[in-house]
């Protein structure tokens, strides 16, 4: 009886949540200015969430230290202008550099790659071990120039989702200076809407989503940037052109889950062609070794057992937050996910969990 009175309550309340959605779409131009600054905000706050779980662990070290939170987080705007200002100097404009030579020579790497293609194809060795009927060098050259359109489209709609630059230049930075000051007081701000009866593990749940976000996304920024130190040192060694353009371009890239470490790997694989097919094959030996590094030593020491998400899963939420969402959906789907986990356990182990075992009990004393 007591599982049939919980079934019904859930599903009165699962028909209540469907009723409130179908009421919602009647109304939707309600919502629309509410979705329009959504779309507005959503970049300069993404922005500042990201760097506030970067740089709270610093702001918390310089207050330990005696310094005022507000000139503490002044002073790390100092540094991160002056470290903008040392990249803008020394990195910069040889990146700047490989970026415009290889913009001017795109047709000739394209042309390069084609003939490279082609005299692999009419090799004694390859020509033995593949039917007559099949054109590899002209299929890999299709897959190749898709693969590059689907990320120069990725690549687009990044700089696109940041276009509007002067108003996320503006506003991340007033957005992040009231987060790094006022942020631990968030959590105790949202738990207050709660319940008293729900507050202690309101409190808990908050606390639990505020470390995943801040483990996620400090140990992503860690693991890319390990990445990144192994194949630029890979490339230096066999000799890649654009070394330093391509690795920036891959520790960007992987921020993406799956899908960034496939596509960052497409312009390096044209690269390595354009120089000769060793350095191609070289160039794929670095990035699988880097990967390989990075998946197996470097991210579980610095992940542990936080992240615990399948691959299969991770792949689903990709997808179904790329359809959703565009590269926004991408990058959000993974932290969503995340904080929805362990919302849901917490409720499972509150609503349902701790009952079954008060049932057979029930049902004893219903029998007696």
């Amino acid at each position: 009886m007591a599982k049939l009175n919980l079934f019904i309550r859930i599903c009165i309340a699962v028909l209540l949540v469907l009723g409130i959605i179908y009421v919602g779409t009647l109304v939707n131009f309600i919502f629309t200015p509410v979705f329009s600054l959504f779309r507005v905000v959503i970049v300069p706050l993404m922005l500042a969430v990201f760097f506030y779980y970067l740089l709270r662990p610093l702001i918390d070290l310089l207050e330990s230290r005696k310094l005022n939170r507000t000139a503490a987080i002044l002073l790390v705007y100092l540094i991160i202008a002056v470290l903008f200002m040392c990249f803008s100097v020394g990195v910069w404009p040889s990146l700047k550099n490989q970026l415009v030579n290889l913009g001017n020579n795109m047709p000739n790497v394209f042309t390069a790659v084609g003939e490279q293609l082609k005299k692999l194809e009419e090799s004694k060795l390859l020509s033995s071990l593949i039917p007559a009927d099949m054109n590899p060098a002209g299929q890999l050259m299709d897959y190749l120039n898709k693969g590059f359109s689907l990320m120069t489209s990725s690549v687009s709609e990044l700089f696109s989702f940041v276009s509007n630059f002067a108003m996320v230049l503006f506003t991340f930075p007033i957005l992040l200076f009231y987060m790094l000051k006022e942020g631990g007081k968030f959590g105790a701000k949202v738990v207050s809407f709660f319940p008293k009866r729900f507050q202690v593990e309101g409190a808990g749940v908050v606390s639990d989503i505020d470390g995943a976000l801040s483990g996620f996304i400090v140990g992503r920024v860690l693991v890319n940037l390990a990445l990144g130190v192994l194949m630029y040192i890979g490339f230096l060694i066999i000799g890649l052109p654009y070394a330093l353009l391509l690795t920036l371009l891959a520790v960007l890239m992987n921020f993406i889950p799956f899908i960034g470490a496939i596509l960052s790997t497409v312009p390096i694989l044209i690269i390595g062609l354009f120089e000769s097919p060793s350095t191609a094959v070289w160039s794929i030996v670095v990035v699988l070794v880097a990967q390989q590094i990075q998946d197996n030593l470097v991210a579980p020491y610095i992940f542990g057992k936080s992240l615990d998400i399948h691959p299969i899963t991770t792949i689903i939420l990709v997808l179904a937050g790329g359809d959703f969402g565009g590269i926004i959906g991408i990058l959000l789907i993974i932290p969503v996910y995340m904080m929805l986990k362990i919302i849901t356990v917490k409720l499972y182990q509150m609503f349902i969990r701790q009952r079954w075992p008060e049932e057979p009990q029930l049902a004893a004393d219903s029998g007696e």
